[in-house]
């Protein structure tokens, strides 16, 4: 009997010693470079997977569906939605009663008895006896329900609901902006697209006539005083030309990076052939109120309101005694039993006394949190009511600045015509020719990005509204859907329709 009790007691001290040891060991373990390179490997195909290829010239309607679909931003936002959904659906499983089964198996080495003492004469009453099997088998299913337990998890689902509808209202608020920057990108890169193919030529002119001119200084055929004045404002344009080459190539990038396209693809884009002004037809007093309504801020701002409200409700639920009823059956292979199996009811109350004490601070703990996201919702409607007027300003400053930019473009471009048939083939001509062709392009490049500077404003002002680029409802979710859906949706703001 002893070699046999001893055995288990020394594996059982190795075996928790070799636990304790192995916990002991656990060291750092950086990522190689193996592991690494796999990961950006797989990380790069999961950027750009699943998505529809560019199989000709991109549109406004399409850019915007494919920041829409393929944004990494976007998909964060969505995925947290989802995650905010998927908590909701675990917290309803809190409302439900407790399920409890059990099994189990149990030994022991020698018998479970017991004997009895006399409490007068403190001498042995009874033999030793027992009522327990050394092994023996048990198995309970249980179903207990705590009603305290019920009230708090009923406002916690409750707080979770109105925070998957928060999480709507963030991912709205993505969309909004990212369709202002998409309109304004895109046309940034439009000016880039239309320029680089002229900006090119009129490098290699004004290269050629540098070269020119430094040839007929070495040469001594003209006063070097003139020759190095005429370097000099050739190298000027130069420079100026070459920063504005540099500028245009970083426009098709930032928007290849909106609509999560691979660095360096090559596409082109297909903008309408004439810039109009962004018409807004929305009466200017009723967008304060349009502004109130819609702005996902503001909605998140009520859910996070009601949020307080229930974590105050939350917070007296607390302060109740708990009630608990419970059901179960059970089974015991004990043979020494006279009833092997059973079943049984109990209800328990409890109540945390010193809660009681702390009743005061938990409710006004509680009541902060609600004031405090009700003081947050007020200040945000200032903020933007503010928005909508300083936003408005600026679509029409814009606007206005657009007109003269397409007019100055204008003067600029006949400008160079005339220069063109009345300069002659000289090198102060030429001079002539190349600095009305810089100014003209320049004017140009201006042009284009106070387009897009006014498109832009023209976004802020849809997303300080509060605008969704897309109806409540799409009937599917591929690009050709999406692009004929934003294409209605801002033809209805343009023309004045309901939002």
């Amino acid at each position: 009997m002893s070699s046999t009790l001893v055995f288990p007691k020394k594996a059982l001290a190795a075996a928790l010693g070799t636990l304790i040891l192995a916990g002991c060991a656990i060291h750092p373990r950086p990522l190689t470079m193996e592991q690494r390179q796999a990961t950006l490997a797989a990380d790069s195909q999961a950027m750009f997977a699943s998505q529809e290829p560019v199989t000709g010239p991109i549109t406004l309607d399409e850019a915007m569906a494919r920041a829409l679909k393929y944004n990494l931003d976007h998909r964060v936002k969505m995925m947290e939605e989802a995650l905010a959904q998927r908590q909701l659906d675990l917290s309803s499983f809190d409302l439900l009663p407790q399920l409890t089964a059990s099994a189990g198996y149990t030994t022991r080495d020698n018998v479970l008895a017991s004997s009895s003492q006399d409490i007068t004469t403190g001498q042995q009453s009874l033999v030793p006896s027992t009522s327990s099997e050394q092994n023996a088998r048990r198995a309970d299913l249980g179903l207990s329900w705590n009603v305290l337990d019920f009230g708090v998890s009923y406002y916690g689902a409750r707080q979770q609901a109105d925070r998957v509808l928060a999480a709507q209202q963030r991912r709205r608020k993505v969309v909004q902006l990212l369709m202002q920057q998409t309109r304004e990108a895109y046309w940034q890169a439009a000016g880039a697209q239309k320029l680089q193919a002229q900006i090119e030529p009129l490098l290699a002119q004004a290269q050629q006539a540098l070269g020119d001119s430094q040839a007929i200084e070495q040469q001594g055929l003209k006063d070097p005083l003139q020759a190095l004045g005429y370097q000099r404002e050739l190298l000027s344009l130069v420079l100026q030309l070459e920063t504005i080459r540099d500028e245009l190539a970083q426009a098709k990038p930032k928007l290849a990076s909106i609509m999560n396209l691979e660095p360096g693809r090559a596409f082109e884009l297909a903008p309408p052939a004439d810039m109009t002004s962004p018409q807004l037809a929305i009466a200017p007093e009723t967008m304060e109120q349009m502004a109130l309504l819609n702005r996902p801020e503001l909605i998140e701002a009520s859910y996070n309101e009601r949020i307080g409200l229930n974590e105050t409700h939350k917070a007296m639920a607390k302060l109740l005694p708990g009630i608990e009823l419970s059901v179960g059956a059970h089974y015991d292979s004990n043979d020494f039993l006279v009833n092997n199996t059973w079943r049984d009811a109990g209800l328990q109350v409890s109540w945390n006394l010193l809660n009681l004490l702390n009743a005061k601070h938990i409710k006004a703990a509680a009541k902060a949190q609600y004031d405090l996201a009700r003081e947050q919702r007020l200040a945000l409607n200032m903020a933007v009511l503010t928005q909508v007027h300083v936003a408005y300003i600026d679509y029409t400053s814009r606007r206005q600045q657009f007109e003269w930019t397409q007019q100055l473009s204008g003067v600029e471009q006949r400008i160079l015509e005339h220069t063109r048939n009345a300069t002659a083939a000289t090198a102060q001509g030429k001079l002539a020719e190349i600095r009305a062709a810089t100014s003209a392009l320049m004017a140009e490049l201006r042009l284009y990005q106070s387009y897009a500077a006014c498109q832009g404003a023209y976004g802020q002002m849809l997303a300080t509204l509060g605008l969704d680029p897309l109806p409540a409802t799409v009937s599917g979710h591929d690009l050709p859907t999406l692009e004929k859906a934003i294409e209605a949706t801002d033809r209805r703001w343009s023309e004045g329709g309901a939002p």
